[in-house]
């Protein structure tokens, strides 16, 4: 199944464009899911029909789906406290009931991921259009599996579970309790979860699109998107420009806003495949408001996103771990290698990534920012690197 993330600013048309997207791949003949996590039915209003915490078919051929944040909430916290029953009683706490319970910070997100991990795994859709929160939060959510994924390895690490037998005597011995065995399980199956999340945001049939309107602030927006996606390895199809204004009008007011737009369009098209996408005068409302904004398809590709390490060991002595950033700031990069990890912050992005296994047995030797690229450079070392006899 195909999966395209609608990315964009607050107020740059995002929702009504991933709704206009599922109806123009509906319309040819794709079993079309689209996926939103506004509180508000913003989706249901672009559409024309409501939609809610179930999915229902809105057209011939497409479904549309907004999670409830708050009943997902209430069913993982009422599961993990029966799971901690024994705790909970021991201390004397008294439960939660589900109707008392309020969805937290984050609940929305959690419960979009989990949506979008069930819709990938049904049969039942050939194409998902997912409508991801503005931009800022959408690059904390793509990012989210992957580090959570990250912390339940170093915080509860999946060998230690071996040692089952071991727990009543080694807590005895070292005079604390060791962790529950409910707590393994738990971890182990939030794995599960958050790997099977990454792997739909990671697999080679979903892209990034991006939506924006021409302009300074739309400008800055595509620039810092970017930038976020690339440190991810996230691949972008096109960049939409949303709510063009026609070049030939006869208001000279529209002359300014009308050149801004064009001077932006032109950057965008010397490093994006762009489409621009008219301003119907009004907001769409209905299919065939949808239909008339011609907003590109699903068959648009995304060239792979490749990290590549070179060989230079017969001309400089170094391997080159060649990492695209495009709109990277030098003053902005910084690395840390701990271990068999590098620590990449550029900008206010930052990621933690595992090194090829080459790279493990190598020292850093130096790094460079060229035309969007990052080059680090490594130094076998001598310990750890075969030598030839």
């Amino acid at each position: 199944m195909r999966t395209i993330l609608i990315m964009g600013p607050g107020g740059s048309g995002r929702t009504t464009l991933a709704a206009a997207t599922a109806v123009t791949a509906a319309r040819e003949g794709t079993r079309t899911l689209v996926l939103s996590a506004d509180r508000t039915d913003t989706l249901g209003a672009a559409l024309g029909s409501g939609t809610g915490p179930e999915p229902v078919e809105v057209a011939p051929g497409l479904t549309a789906w907004r999670p409830d944040p708050a009943q997902e909430f209430r069913k993982d916290l009422t599961a993990l406290q029966d799971r901690a029953s024994s705790a909970l009683d021991l201390l004397g706490a008294s439960r939660l009931d589900p109707e008392e319970l309020t969805p937290l910070p984050g609940a929305e997100e959690l419960a979009l991921l989990r949506a979008l991990r069930d819709a990938a795994l049904s049969e039942s859709y050939d194409l998902l259009v997912v409508d991801l929160p503005p931009t800022p939060q959408a690059l904390a959510l793509l990012a989210l599996p992957e580090e959570l994924r990250r912390y339940l390895r170093r915080l509860l690490p999946p060998e230690r579970q071996a040692a089952r037998a071991l727990r009543p005597v080694l807590g005895r011995l070292a005079g604390v309790p060791m962790p529950a065995e409910w707590l393994y399980e738990t971890a182990g199956r939030w794995e599960l979860e958050l790997a099977a999340v990454e792997a739909v945001v990671a697999d080679r049939d979903t892209v990034v699109r991006l939506v924006a309107e021409p302009g300074p602030a739309g400008a800055d927006a595509v620039r810092t998107a970017g930038l976020g996606l690339a440190l991810r390895g996230l691949r972008t199809d096109v960049v939409v420009a949303n709510r063009v204004l026609p070049e030939a009008s006869p208001d000279t007011w529209l002359a300014g806003p009308v050149a801004q737009q064009r001077k932006t369009l032109e950057e965008w098209r010397e490093a994006h495949d762009v489409r621009a996408v008219a301003h119907l005068g009004r907001d769409p409302r209905g299919a065939d408001d949808l239909a008339a904004l011609d907003v590109p398809g699903a068959e648009h590709a995304a060239s792979p996103v490749e990290w590549p390490v070179t060989d230079r060991l017969g001309d400089d002595g170094v391997l080159v771990w060649h990492i695209p950033l495009p709109g990277a700031i030098r003053e902005e990069l910084d690395l840390v290698r701990r271990g068999d990890e590098l620590v990449v912050t550029a900008g206010r992005f930052r990621r933690v990534v595992p090194l090829p296994s080459a790279l493990r047995r190598c020292t850093v030797d130096g790094a460079a920012l060229r035309e969007g690229e990052l080059r680090i450079r490594f130094a076998p070392d001598p310990k750890l690197w075969p030598q030839a006899r």
